[in-house]
């Protein structure tokens, strides 16, 4: 009696569910509408192509196409597994993320913390522009304005080494191991830190200015603002970003890292997107490039679960 009387309440809550549904397309037909080119692109770019993840399990050939191509099953994963410097790429994926992680993302919120706090418009406004505009830089300049502010004979930098007394003559920066990263990082905090800001700018935004004109009367400087209405306030957009940048830990973009690779740093720049790039693209083996992506893309989805799970339980904040 009890499995029935579950079954009807489900089967009614669904046909409410249905109802209210109906009611709201009828009333805001005109936004469901724009949300048919959405739609339509993710299913056209992103779910139809996904039906090629299967050569990760075949033997492709361009001839026999993706539907003819011999069954391998996980020879390709195998293989990637097994390949030399399988760890030294894995250790160098994960270390370079969490490298950027651990810097870029709280540079960010005191970015927008501090220009939140600066109330003269044109300020605010100049100062946006300034650290939101590399952002559009295409990353090639900004890899070669490094190689060009690096060089050993005439690089700004180590012609103020030299003229300071630290060196005596000049450094390969962009040739060195230990130098890769730290030049990785920096480049990307300079790129990307003011265009990472804006979401939290945006949520700070959304904040009632009653709320701090009530914390001033009551007394509050605006150092204790900042500690007990603005940062709790943002703690949910925070705790989003940080689930969505840990989502996606492991694709750290190949275009910068394969722009600063060399023989001379090949240790330490050899990452997981920059080997699926030779494979797949200089070297052309497509199934073995789209395995590797597709073990990427799993860890990456359980790192997702994992973090949202453990947001879901300390914060009462999470993605679903």
């Amino acid at each position: 009696m009890s499995n029935e009387v579950v079954k009807t309440n489900r089967k009614s809550r669904f046909s409410e569910e249905i109802t209210l549904w109906k009611k709201s397309l009828g009333r805001y037909w005109q936004l469901y509408l724009l949300l048919i080119p959405i739609i339509l692109n993710f299913v056209i770019f992103h779910y139809i192509p996904m039906t090629g993840i299967q050569i990760a399990f075949k033997e492709f050939t361009l001839r026999d196409g993706i539907w003819g191509s011999e069954w391998v099953g996980f020879r390709h994963f195998t293989r990637f597994f097994n390949v030399h410097n399988f760890w030294t790429i894995l250790y160098n994926t994960l270390i370079l993320s969490a490298q950027s992680l651990f810097f870029s993302f709280p540079l960010s919120i005191g970015l927008a913390l501090t220009l939140n706090e600066i109330r003269k418009k044109r300020l605010n406004g100049a100062l946006q522009t300034i650290f939101f505009a590399p952002y559009f830089i295409s990353t090639v300049v900004v890899v070669g304005m490094l190689v060009a502010f690096t060089s050993p004979s005439s690089g700004i930098i180590n012609v103020l080494l030299m003229k300071l007394g630290v060196i005596n003559e000049g450094i390969y920066f962009t040739r060195l191991e230990e130098w890769f990263r730290p030049m990785y990082i920096i480049t990307s905090l300079w790129s990307n830190t003011g265009w990472g800001a804006i979401i939290y700018i945006a949520a700070l935004s959304a904040i009632d200015s009653d709320v701090y004109e009530a914390a001033s009367i009551d007394g509050a400087s605006r150092f204790q603002q900042l500690f007990r209405i603005t940062l709790p306030l943002l703690i949910p957009t925070i705790v989003i970003q940080l689930i969505l940048r840990l989502g996606r830990v492991m694709n750290m973009g190949h275009e910068k890292a394969l722009l600063m690779q060399n023989p001379g740093n090949i240790g330490s720049s050899q990452i997981i997107s920059t080997f699926v790039f030779e494979r797949g693209i200089s070297n052309q083996q497509y199934d073995y490039a789209t395995a590797i992506g597709l073990f990427n893309s799993v860890i990456n989805l359980i790192i997702l679960l994992i973090v949202n799970r453990m947001a879901r339980k300390y914060s009462n904040v999470s993605l679903w």
